[in-house]
């Protein structure tokens, strides 16, 4: 179990540092991005979010212009770099937003002794393709969401594109030990698995990106 935990914290510091270097260019690379691909996804996004909103993976806030003005954000991410530059714009932006440092596969929001998560909405847009270990961040954003509350993803999958496919398969020999990058997940079963109902979901760009909207059920009426 040490070693286990010894391994997780090296990796953790790798990706750090990574994601560390790439944050003073990371919103001209997804801006390009956004223009050819992403269309109207962090819109999409914005609009479901209500309540109180955890963003896991914010990067540099990208997303938080696109968030209801009563929404009480909370957003983590592993790089501080990226935090710093999410600080100014929540700034500039006006929103009173908590930010803070932390993994998506341990979410550091325990609530003892209730039966409830603590979050409205949990949101996590173009993020989770670069977690390690993408099963357990979505069991713990299920975890801290209240029952009736709202799982909303954006990312790129595994394409519908046999084409897209065999692309996605080559450049993931390079993207994901050099940066950690998967370009092929399958993030709606992980949902599904997680028991959570799915309301929404939209494929496009041949299949290779999506976004859906998730449901946690409530309890049954004398459930205990």
């Amino acid at each position: 179990m040490r070693a286990l935990r010894s391994t997780h914290a090296a990796y953790r510091s790798r990706w750090q540092r990574h994601w560390d270097r790439m944050a003073p260019a990371y919103d001209h690379r997804m801006g390009v991005l956004e223009r050819a691909l992403f269309a109207d996804t962090r819109e999409w996004i914005g609009s479901r979010a209500s309540g109180r909103v955890l963003e896991v993976g914010v990067g540099t806030g990208l997303n938080l212009a696109h968030y209801p003005p009563d929404a009480a954000v909370t957003g983590i991410d592993i790089s501080p770099a990226m935090l710093a530059i999410a600080r100014k714009r929540a700034a500039d932006l006006g929103r009173d937003v908590e930010l803070r440092t932390g993994s998506a596969e341990a979410l550091d929001f325990d609530i003892a002794g209730l039966n409830t998560g603590r979050f409205d909405t949990v949101v996590c847009t173009f993020s989770l393709c670069a977690v390690p270990d993408h099963r357990r961040a979505v069991a713990e954003m299920a975890r801290v969401l209240r029952p009736g509350g709202w799982l909303l993803l954006a990312d790129h999958v595994v394409a519908t594109n046999p084409a897209v496919r065999a692309a996605q398969c080559v450049v993931e020999w390079f993207s994901v030990p050099l940066h950690g990058e998967h370009f092929r997940r399958r993030p709606y079963e992980l949902v599904v698995a997680a028991g959570l109902e799915v309301r929404e979901r939209d494929r496009f760009a041949l299949g290779a990106l999506e976004r859906l909207a998730a449901r946690k059920p409530r309890p049954e009426a004398g459930a205990r």
